[in-house]
């Protein structure tokens, strides 16, 4: 799952509003509860409902309603379509078409012995991350933009002749009780622009919902659309989502299970989504930041990976190696 994964890697917000932001009680609630100043996160007058994903124009930190809207469409039924589901895990796409949209997937799986907690701290250790994802480059937290929100990099290897890819991403979290919501989308920071050697992807909607069944079980929700930018097809992108996304649910997994051990001897105190004074990242107004499209970004000619039309049932949908994460 790449880069997004850190919303983690990537992911919904509106568009900002020309007066100035205004918080939901909720909001408010958990800000004064970590004893940390009042920080503002944009509240739209839209009615609720799904937000607007594409099309944003402006970056805000997402709200109440936003997570609400989020949590919704992972346990959505009506208009996906499941392809995949096998050993606890499950893979839904949205009815679109193949060729020229590209897919919204999630992915659900369930996790018989690992608690909801421990599977929320994986995704947020950024140290452990450079332990269990192979596919990792460079991966940094950039700046704090709330008590619950930051701006990161990542960047990925991709398998060849691909040309390795990076995000730069808005993550926002919130706990809920003993469930738990990351989510994450793209936006351009005027230090780290798109590099030559690396291909710019770009992170529409990304997401997990973490649901609790247990002192010691959970279930995670995964929803993702991604542009891997280059100039793969959509429909290569979208059908290799489909069997990549499982693979890369199964790996994190492994790494959940080994977490608590690994955790004990690297500064287990040390958990900053969880306590927020520990954090030591510098601020960063919501101002230096602006939305990243895809369509601003260059498309970097990757010919070599052209397929023939049979590999739309084929090879696009082979099994591949547990490490083959790098296009969802």
């Amino acid at each position: 799952m790449g880069g997004p994964w850190k919303v983690a890697s990537a992911s919904a917000a509106a568009s900002t509003l020309s007066e100035p932001p205004r918080r939901t009680q909720e909001s408010r609630t958990r800000t004064r509860a970590l004893g940390l100043p009042m920080e503002q996160s944009a509240v739209s007058p839209e009615p609720p409902g799904p937000r607007p994903v594409l099309g944003r124009d402006s970056v805000q930190v997402p709200d109440d309603q936003d997570f609400r809207s989020f949590r919704s469409e992972c346990e959505a039924e009506a208009g996906w379509n499941l392809t995949y589901s096998k050993a606890g895990v499950s893979v839904w796409v949205q009815a679109v078409e193949m060729d020229r949209t590209l897919h919204k997937i999630k992915c659900r799986m369930e996790c018989r012995d690992v608690p909801a907690e421990t599977l929320y701290d994986v995704l947020h250790d950024i140290e452990y991350r450079k332990k269990w994802d192979s596919n990792v480059i460079e991966t940094f937290d950039i700046a704090r933009l709330t008590v619950n929100a930051d701006v990161g990099y990542y960047s990925w290897r991709c398998p060849k002749p691909l040309k390795n890819r990076d995000v730069i991403t808005l993550r926002s979290w919130l706990p809920m009780g003993t469930d738990y919501i990351i989510m994450n989308y793209s936006v351009k920071h005027p230090k780290y622009p798109p590099r030559k050697d690396l291909v710019r992807a770009v992170s529409i909607q990304t997401g997990y919902l973490i649901q609790s069944t247990g002192p010691k079980s959970c279930v995670i929700t995964y929803l993702a659309q991604v542009d891997p930018k280059g100039s793969l097809p959509k429909w290569v992108v979208n059908k290799s989502s489909q069997f990549l996304a499982p693979k890369a649910m199964k790996k994190m997994y492994k790494a959940c299970v080994k977490y608590p051990e690994w955790k004990q001897k690297h500064q287990p105190h040390f958990k900053p989504w969880l306590h927020p004074e520990q954090s030591s990242l510098p601020s960063l107004a919501l101002s230096e930041l602006s939305v990243q499209h895809a369509d601003s970004l260059e498309n970097i000619d990757e010919s070599a990976v052209a397929e023939s039309r049979e590999d739309r049932t084929g090879s696009a949908g082979g099994e591949g190696s547990d490490d083959d994460t790098s296009l969802t």
